[in-house]
């Protein structure tokens, strides 16, 4: 089939997925590109492999293009000569593609022709002509680490000078490097040096059996662990010809609508904290408390890791579980919404709330931005919705839009999302009862070497993607995971753009990206 009215025929992956892939050469993949801008579709996630000696044919490497199109996920494989791997610049297209382009270069060799060329990874950790995820690199290497001399942006100009803030921060989140131009206490210019959290965990999937790795895909980010688990499985499964019982969906599904809410009862703690108000920090970190406890009780942990596994789940809900789960939503939602009234009457809060940190939507467009800072900057993307797989596409999920692309529209955002997600609990709740199954795991078959398969799934901050290639005797031979943070982290360099640099911490958290999930 044809897309785009481009020259290039696709075919649709197995599975539930909405997913098709082609093959181009370097004028092919361009155009679609370009045809996919034109035509209001979105960049998604770049990456590479290293294709020599596949099946003891020469071979060379090829990078992947995943876009968001009207039909589903379309992916897009250049391959390329061993020597000299190089393929079109995409960032004057798509610049969420630069970073990811920087990455495929540090990690496998493979440079594309223009763009932004400094390191992004690197970190002067390995030496430059070193790239870890070939395949005949030995991922246990190690080598002394180095001082990076990084070319930082430099804005020059009377009164203008640099803050650097970080890499490690008074708190506890991630390690990330933000240098900021300022005059006075206005942001002129705000560079990010991300990577400090780099694990090398895309060449520690190649040791992990096919049935199994979806234990690491669940730490790929911690408080996304239900989203990448269930898209690393979802791939798994359609590589392997696998339908999980339609008890395990609901239940995934209710797994996941849980990790929203979590999140979102944290953020919103955080932020009117950031604000000054720390009653409402006090307030919802204890609402959080008590969800993640109940999640710890039925699920056996608080987060809910390894819940999700190929085939289904990996435990059915305990008895009285539905009763519980429903009388915490009720108790959840009455407090939520009381609490929504005391920040939408404190003048104290909307005013640090209201027009600060703002991301137009037309840059949001041009960003490829998805998730919780796209719809709240007009771009309404959810995967629930635009491509749901089972049981999404029986539900009605709304779709929670603002256009101001500040501060305050993404704090509304979060709490009509926690109203949202609660609603849907409820479906879930009752879809599960009706279901008299007690089935809820299928064991996962054999894969076939060579076996490809996509898994795409809306999580709590934007969409997880999980593209998995299975190798011989259950190996996995390559797996990229990609959180939609890795696209949205420029697009805080320019919200922070002429707001005052004590405003910083509460644009940043009301983005509140993944640091490890970009820094695989």
């Amino acid at each position: 089939m044809r897309f785009l009215d481009q020259n290039l025929e696709f075919t649709r992956l197995p599975g539930a997925l909405e997913s098709f892939h082609a093959n181009a050469d370097e004028t092919q993949l361009s155009a679609f590109a370009a045809a996919v801008k034109q035509t209001g579709g979105r960049f998604v996630a770049l990456w590479g492999s290293d294709e020599r000696k596949r099946n003891s044919n020469a071979g060379g490497y090829a990078v992947h293009v995943a876009f968001g199109i009207a039909e589903g996920l379309a992916l897009v494989t250049l391959p390329m000569h061993a020597e000299n791997p190089e393929y079109p610049d995409l960032s004057e297209i798509f610049p969420a593609a630069n970073r990811l382009q920087r990455t495929c270069f540090d990690l496998l060799g493979i440079r594309a022709r223009g763009g932004d060329q400094r390191p992004w990874l690197r970190h002067a950790n390995w030496p430059a002509d070193y790239f870890p995820l070939r395949r005949d690199v030995d991922g246990a290497r190690q080598f002394e680490a180095h001082n990076e001399d990084y070319a930082f942006v430099r804005v020059e100009g009377d009164g203008v000078h640099e803050i650097p803030v970080g890499p490690i921060h008074a708190g506890i989140i991630e390690p990330g490097h933000f240098r900021f131009s300022i005059v006075g206490e206005k942001v002129l210019r705000l560079e990010q040096r991300l990577g400090w959290t780099h694990k090398g965990i895309e060449k520690r999937f190649e040791q992990l059996p096919l049935a199994e790795a979806h234990k690491l895909a669940g730490r790929v980010s911690g408080d996304s662990t239900v989203a990448f688990a269930w898209a690393y499985c979802l791939a798994a499964e359609s590589l392997a010809a696998c339908t999980p019982p339609p008890r395990a969906l609901w239940l995934r599904a209710l797994l996941l609508e849980r990790e929203r809410v979590a999140n979102h009862l944290g953020d919103l703690g955080a932020l009117g904290n950031d604000a000054a108000l720390s009653f409402g920090l006090a307030q919802f970190l204890r609402l959080k408390e008590d969800w993640l406890r109940l999640s710890g009780e039925l699920f056996g942990h608080r987060f809910m890791m390894d819940a999700i596994v190929p085939g289904g789940v990996a435990r059915d809900l305990p008895g009285g579980a539905s009763e519980k789960i429903a009388r915490q939503c009720n108790a959840i939602e009455r407090e939520v919404r009381i609490l929504k009234n005391i920040y939408d009457e404190h003048a104290g809060l909307q005013d640090r709330f209201l027009t600060t940190g703002r991301l137009n939507p037309a840059l949001a467009s041009a960003l490829s931005i998805s998730g919780l800072a796209g719809r709240a900057s007009s771009q309404a993307w959810d995967l629930r919705t635009q491509f749901p797989i089972t049981p999404y596409d029986q539900l009605d999920v709304r779709i929670a839009t603002h256009r101001n692309g500040d501060v305050a529209a993404r704090v509304t955002l979060r709490f009509e999302e926690v109203f949202e997600s609660l609603r849907l609990t409820r479906i879930i709740l009752t879809q599960l009862l009706e279901n008299k199954s007690t089935e809820y795991f299928a064991p996962l078959p054999a894969a076939p070497d060579g076996a490809f398969g996509l898994g795409w799934i809306e999580g709590w901050r934007g969409d997880v993607l999980v593209a998995l290639e299975a190798g011989p005797a259950g190996s996995i031979r390559r797996c990229h995971c990609h959180d939609s943070s890795t696209r949205t982290w420029p697009a805080l360099e320019h919200a922070v753009m002429g707001n005052i640099v004590p405003d910083f911490p509460l644009i940043n958290k009301s983005f509140n990206l993944s640091y490890s999930g970009q820094d695989l």
